[in-house]
């Protein structure tokens, strides 16, 4: 049955429209859409549940309190992810963590949901790193991924974990493209180089 305060069928943009005039059903409903997509992502990052769930309420709080500054030429998705990957960072940069998980994310408990969230380093590296993805490895590929630059991790993680196109990681990131492209490449390079030894 509908109500007056259904928003499931109203855009983000729409939906934030209505949080920048102080509804609450309309800033609950952009949580209710995004809460569990920028927990994954600030999961993957500091590879602490109870840290992540902290960062993700920060991430919404910084939502609310900047929401005027939202511009709706721009996806909500690209601006709230953007918020949580430099509250990430900000983090990692702080206490310098070094992990993130490979084996799928934080609320993957059957074996087809592991394997479906695991990380799946694609494009031209993932015939050589294909193999490494195996469960008895994923440390030494935890540890090559945690000693990259938060930069490089956040291009990695929202590329070949969460599937993000090019030019969405760029405006995420607040990027150039061809810095995205360069990161990317990069820290593919460093990954079959530190982990080099483990095939064959």
């Amino acid at each position: 049955m509908h109500t007056p305060l259904d928003l499931t069928g109203v855009t983000d943009q729409e939906v934030v429209e209505r949080a920048g005039t102080g509804s609450e059903a309309a800033y609950r409903e952009l949580v209710r859409r995004y809460q569990r997509p920028v927990f994954s992502l600030i999961y993957r990052m500091v590879r602490d549940r109870e840290l992540a769930e902290d960062l993700t309420q920060e991430t919404f709080v910084k939502v609310l309190n900047a929401i005027d500054r939202y511009r709706p030429e721009y996806k909500f998705s690209s601006w709230i992810f953007k918020i949580a990957n430099n509250a990430s960072i900000d983090h990692l940069r702080r206490r310098e963590l070094d992990t993130l998980s490979l084996d799928g994310g934080p609320d993957a408990m059957t074996p087809d949901r592991v394997q479906a969230t695991s990380l799946q380093l694609g494009d031209g590296a993932e015939s050589q790193l294909e193999e490494l993805e195996a469960r008895e490895l994923g440390t030494q590929i935890e540890r090559a991924i945690g000693a990259l630059r938060p930069e490089y991790r956040s291009c990695i993680i929202m590329r070949h974990v969460e599937g993000r196109a090019y030019d969405e990681i760029a405006d995420v990131l607040d990027l150039p493209l061809g810095t995205v492209k360069t990161y990317i490449h990069r820290a593919r390079a460093e990954l079959r180089e530190s982990l080099g030894s483990l095939r064959g």
